[in-house]
């Protein structure tokens, strides 16, 4: 059986392809049009999955969406008349940025944009799946035959949060919030007061390291946990459930923390303490709800799914003091994964299909072979040494031990917003001017954010305090303080470090490499951090080509091509090269 999860018009658009409930191929639209977080139609992604081909979409049994277009309906219609004649302010497009109106005509909107861009007029059937059941769905690709699950986003079809367990091959909602109660667009409308923008919530969780404790009490007025294990948000200080993005804090709110900053604003000691007072809040709902789920499920495993699963703090909190012994995030908790788990779903819960297999890896992208790696440095007239594997993972790794940064491309691309071992930049974590080298020479970002360390997986305890895996980067555990002097890049100021552990059965290169490094240094530990410079990860050999000239990278590595040339870099613009 052929399920095809899709989905449009909404942020993070692309597809998952499901055959006989394992996944062949998960791609995201950004990667191919290099516009990040992307709503247009995954035509680039589409294309691909079906290898050229509309043909081949007679192969597909069902199309899945992760939105219940019903469900939304209703959800929107109640939105709308919650507080007239405000409210009406919803329909404004500027109100809700992430999505085009078409997400409530999305089975209509597919079978335009399929007429249009392939000249197919019959789709296959189509299901739409509830939103917060795609994300649950990854239970069944996680390692737990039963688990409480959590997921917590800005909104769904018909909810904010929800709680589920998960029993071999189904899942059961135990509770839910309304879609403005909701913890995700509390702290998505803060990341926006203080001048960033949608998707870089990830800079206030490290931006919140640097604050003091000065509106921590305030934020704690903004969220109240409730006794069932939900929380309520007090919309006192919130009006987006009338105004959306246009008016989203009420006058409460700025009296509270005082004005927005300007993006490009300096930042100062006012907005570092809002992000700590944010970051706080944030993690005791999260663990005020993680423990009241184990208390009632009496699960000793939990699967966190949603955007708000991205806050690797908040989960090692969890795995730290909620009682469970196992927590799980999947590499693509935020809706990047959401076409993945609306296929899991109908196979599983409504198919009543066994569960095939356990996510170990993340590497469900294109594969590009020699041919392909060759092209692109012809293109670009570069030479490059074909090494075999021993020579390039020593090479690679003596490179690294003497300071420098290596742009590392191999294999099939990783699924989620984390560069995860074969869309990588990588450096030594032992110079504790490395970050600092990677921002100015390749990143350009801001300054206070950390880089991840990259572990073996037998040696992660001897450095980190965890004792469970972490190949997927979800979790920042503290710093053992004795090896904190050993990758002080790679520990963040407040002496947590965002882990990804590594097992040589998951990705045997980027295993070897660390491997590599660790023999001739005594630290198996890599400094990983993605692939890109201001734009989505690197797919294509040509974006890794590009990405090369354009930044301070003093290697490059794709497949077995190693090279340093750089020929004319001089010439290359100061812009992600565009697919067609």
């Amino acid at each position: 059986m052929r399920i095809l999860g899709l989905v449009g018009a909404t942020h993070d658009s692309g597809l998952a392809l499901l055959e006989d409930g394992i996944p062949a191929i998960v791609l995201e639209e950004e990667r191919f049009s290099r516009r990040k977080r992307t709503k247009s139609f995954p035509r680039r992604a589409l294309s691909l999955a079906l290898e050229g081909s509309a043909q081949r979409l007679r192969e597909i049994d069902v199309i899945t969406t992760p939105w219940d277009v019903s469900r939304l309906r209703l959800t929107f219609l109640q939105a709308l008349v919650g507080h007239l004649p405000w409210s009406l302010s919803l329909v404004r497009r500027s109100a809700r940025s992430l999505q085009d109106n078409d997400i409530v005509l999305l089975n209509a909107y597919f079978a335009r944009k399929f007429k249009r861009y392939f000249g197919i007029r019959k789709l296959p059937p189509i299901v739409n799946v509830g939103h917060h059941d795609s994300h649950a769905a990854v239970y069944f690709v996680s390692p737990f035959d039963e688990a409480a699950v959590l997921v917590m986003d800005g909104y769904g079809d018909d909810a904010s949060t929800s709680a589920y367990i998960g029993q071999g091959r189904s899942l059961t909602r135990l509770w839910r919030t309304g879609i403005f109660n909701s913890l995700g667009m509390v702290y998505t409308f803060v990341t926006m007061h203080l001048g960033f923008g949608f998707s870089e919530e990830g800079k206030v969780m490290a931006l919140a390291a640097y604050g003091d404790d000065t509106y921590v009490d305030a934020f704690r007025n903004l969220i109240r946990p409730m006794p069932d294990g939900s929380y309520q948000v007090n919309f006192k200080y919130f009006s987006y459930d009338a105004f959306g993005e246009l008016r989203p804090f009420t006058p409460c709110f700025l009296e509270a923390f005082g004005p927005p900053r300007q993006r490009g604003e300096e930042l100062n000691d006012r907005h570092r303490a809002i992000a700590r007072g944010l970051q706080t809040l944030t993690e005791e709902i999260v663990l005020h709800m993680a423990r009241e789920l184990r208390r009632r499920t009496g699960s000793r495993n939990l699967v966190l799914s949603g955007g708000v699963a991205l806050n690797c703090v908040a989960n090692a909190r969890v795995l730290e003091e909620a009682g469970f012994d196992r927590v799980w995030v999947p590499p693509c908790a935020s809706d990047t994964g959401a076409p993945l788990g609306s296929a899991l779903w109908h196979y599983h819960q409504t198919l009543g299909n066994e569960r095939r297999m356990e996510l170990t890896h993340p590497f469900y992208g294109p594969l590009y072979d020699d041919s392909d790696i060759e092209k692109a440095l012809a293109e670009a007239g570069i030479s490059a040494r074909r090494m075999s594997e021993p020579e390039l993972l020593d090479r690679v790794a003596r490179d690294l031990a003497s300071g420098k940064i290596v742009g590392w491309f191999q294999g099939r691309s990783e699924t989620g917003p984390r560069a995860l071992g074969n869309r990588s930049i990588l450096a030594d974590p032992r110079r504790l001017e490395m970050k600092d080298i990677i921002n100015a020479r390749v990143k350009h970002r801001e300054p206070f954010r950390p880089f991840a360390p990259a572990v073996l997986i037998e040696r992660a305890s001897e450095f980190f305090h965890i004792d469970q895996p972490d190949p997927f980067m979800t979790l920042a555990p503290r710093v053992r303080a004795e090896k904190a002097r050993l990758i002080p890049a790679a520990v963040h100021v407040d002496g947590t470090g965002r882990i990804q552990t590594v097992e040589r059965s998951a990705n045997p290169r980027y295993y070897g490499v660390i491997e590599a490094f660790g023999k001739l240094t005594g630290v198996p530990v890599l400094l990983n951090t993605s692939f890109n410079r201001q734009e989505p990860i690197v797919e294509t050999p040509q974006h890794a080509v590009s990405c090369y000239l354009r930044t301070g990278l003093d290697v490059l590595v794709m497949g077995n091509y190693y090279t340093t040339d750089r020929n004319h870099a001089d010439t290359v613009p100061e812009r992600s090269m565009l697919a067609v």
